[in-house]
């Protein structure tokens, strides 16, 4: 795994006395073998972030580097997003083992895909022999599993995790929660971990950046931020945990 590193991102759209900026000046670093968490409210410009380090979102200014040079945009992805809605990032026409295979690279040979689609599904927690059905045969948890297998299929150095919690019943949050703690020890992934939740990232990840109309407003370990949250909107978010959440490990 790499080191990702945002140094004053801008993401504007439009142009004129028209524009939005989405994101201004963000920096953030995602070290080597960590998970580092992005906190804040719906139109705060968190995914917008997410979506620029894939290429999905326009870059008017600032960088986006990994392990000192600029993110790859053509062959080999690096950097795999996992989106926020299984339903709609897995093609419902195409079986679990066809998704996640097309993900490989050159160095996963045609015949030995299967054992590989195998193995992946296994480290997700999903019966192998499931590698046939298609997404709408799967239960939500169970298609977010397939969506992480896919992003790890590509081997990447770095996993953008965008809300990927949020779209699930509150019954099997924490078992896929679960899963990214036990990958992150497993694999040592470096992961930018996004949420509206600060419980959810308290959980998973070691530091947090919160932010709020396109800016980052705090950052920190992730023990610090709740504890001695500085910024009002980081109290306000903070508010909004209940207690019991606020001390779970």
């Amino acid at each position: 795994m790499s080191a990702l590193s945002i140094q004053d991102l801008v993401v504007r759209y439009g142009h004129g006395s028209n524009a939005m900026v989405a994101v201004d000046g963000v920096s953030l670093t995602v070290p080597r073998g960590e998970v580092v968490g992005l906190v804040g409210e719906s139109g705060s410009g968190k995914s917008t972030v997410a979506r620029a380090i894939v290429g999905l979102a326009p870059v008017a200014s600032g960088s986006i580097l990994l392990d000192g040079a600029p993110v790859p945009r053509r062959g080999r992805r690096p950097v795999q997003m996992v989106f926020q809605d299984p339903q709609s990032s897995l093609d419902p026409r195409m079986s679990i083992a066809r998704s996640i295979a097309e993900s490989f690279g050159p160095e996963i040979p045609r015949a030995g895909r299967a054992a590989e689609v195998a193995r992946l599904l296994e480290l997700v927690h999903l019966d192998p022999a499931r590698a046939a059905a298609r997404p709408g045969e799967l239960s939500g948890g169970q298609r977010q599993r397939v969506a992480i297998a896919r992003a790890l299929a590509a081997r990447p150095d770095v996993i953008v995790a965008d809300e990927i919690t949020s779209a699930l019943d509150v019954s099997v949050q924490g078992a896929v929660l679960n899963l990214v703690r036990e990958l992150q020890r497993e694999l040592g992934l470096s992961m930018l971990f996004i949420s509206h939740n600060l419980a959810v990232v308290r959980y998973v990840a070691s530091t947090v950046a919160v932010m709020r109309g396109g800016r980052i407003v705090e950052q920190g370990p992730v023990e610090q931020i709740l504890e001695h949250p500085e910024h009002p909107y980081t109290r306000e978010l903070l508010a909004a945990v209940p207690e019991s959440l606020r001390s779970a490990s």
